[in-house]
């Protein structure tokens, strides 16, 4: 524990924090068609996919290792570069759920945390190979897989069924929504829980605490599991609304066919240790199923602002990653106190401004927008 210091336990808390941030980021994930579709009442939904967030984190360490020791040189970074990038993530995350956007909390991760390595050890700290392997590439294919393998499993759902009674074929297909997302929330936990394991691991490895290409402890795996799964209970209801209602007017068939491809894209990646969006998945396979249904609507509006959200993801949480390592590695433990009051100043703010236009479990389902306004009668920001 002599390794454990005061900046060491910093950065712990602060990656606990981002990964309670990813947790009510990305429950839309596994349960916005779900709530959508009448197939989950919301309280209900995000209590299921918040425990089996939790059980998933115990499923597999495979991403955790690409984080801890893959795409930066863990023998050049330091306690102050992780926290630095941890801020860029946290920031982006925070500002995409007050917009409604369902963008990428790993890309946020990885971004700031690219950002803050190349301003902090120099572009020779990251391994830019490895990124284009696990990330980059991921980030493009997996969504045009799940939109596919959504699109096929939807109109096969409805040719099946096309002359079974409505009713019955709803009833059904809800039932199946009910195991198909939570499937998505182990897959989720698995996936994205071990992100936070990975930067938790890439710390003590960076302090001396573990040993050069170290798995993560046990302790570190309970305490990332339990974190996103309480931010997952939580809800993060304005980007519930914008994927259960904003992209496409889903039915429960649609819905089951999305959980689904997703559940399997995830799982995959995650066995072969590729880092992917689980937010660009899923809105890949419920874009997918919208497509899949024979007049069905899909705004495409709103996809436009989601996609121009997953570019910028990277590198906006890289710049700003970059320009809290340069403070950090300036101004030593005035910058990193420096850094941390901004942050915690910005992240209050956000938060204050999503109270004037409250998103919660009562009102998920009334409308596809998500508005931010003014203190006024005047509307600064609309994500439809």
């Amino acid at each position: 524990m002599d390794h454990i210091t005061f900046l060491v336990a910093v950065v712990i808390v602060t990656a606990l924090a981002f990964d309670f941030t990813n947790g009510f980021h990305d429950t839309a994930n596994a349960m916005a068609t779900s709530i959508a579709t009448g197939a989950l009442k919301p309280r209900t939904a995000v209590l299921i996919s918040g425990a089996l967030n939790i059980g998933g984190a115990f499923l597999s360490t495979e991403v955790a290792k690409t984080i801890s020791g893959g795409i930066v040189d863990d023998t050049l970074v330091t306690p102050g570069m992780i926290f630095a990038g941890l801020v860029g993530a946290i920031l982006w995350n925070l500002l995409t759920w007050l917009l409604g956007l369902p963008s990428s909390s790993s890309h946020a991760l990885f971004g700031g945390l690219i950002g803050a390595v190349w301003v902090g050890a120099g572009e020779h700290g990251v391994h830019f190979d490895k990124v284009v392997e696990k990330v980059l590439i991921p980030a493009v294919a997996s969504p045009v897989v799940a939109g596919v393998a959504a699109l096929l499993a939807t109109y096969l759902a409805y040719k099946i069924t096309a002359r079974a009674r409505q009713d019955s074929v709803t009833k059904g297909f809800r039932l199946g929504q009910i195991a198909s997302a939570s499937l998505v929330s182990l897959a989720h936990g698995t996936n994205d829980a071990q992100k936070t394991m990975g930067v938790i691991t890439l710390t003590l490895i960076s302090a001396g605490a573990l040993g050069h290409d170290a798995g993560p402890p046990v302790w570190v795996i309970a305490s990332a599991g339990l974190a996103i799964g309480l931010g997952t209970y939580l809800g993060g209801w304005r980007i519930i609304r914008t994927m259960g209602k904003g992209l496409t007017d889903i039915q429960s068939p649609q819905g089951f066919a999305a959980e689904a491809a997703a559940t399997t894209v995830i799982l995959t990646s995650a066995h072969l240790g590729f880092a992917l969006s689980t937010t660009q998945v899923c809105s890949g396979g419920i874009l997918g199923a919208g497509l899949g249904r024979r007049l069905a609507e899909v705004r495409w509006g709103t996809a436009g602002r989601m996609v121009i959200a997953w570019l910028v993801t990277l590198p906006a949480a890289a710049l700003v990653g970059g320009v809290s390592a340069s403070v950090v590695k300036h101004g030593g433990t005035f910058g990193t106190v420096v850094i941390a009051l901004c942050a915690a100043a910005v992240a209050a703010f956000i938060v204050l401004a999503s109270h004037r236009n409250p998103v919660r479990a009562d009102n998920v389902n009334d409308a596809h927008e998500v508005t931010v306004r003014a203190a006024g009668p005047t509307t600064v920001g609309t994500v439809a």
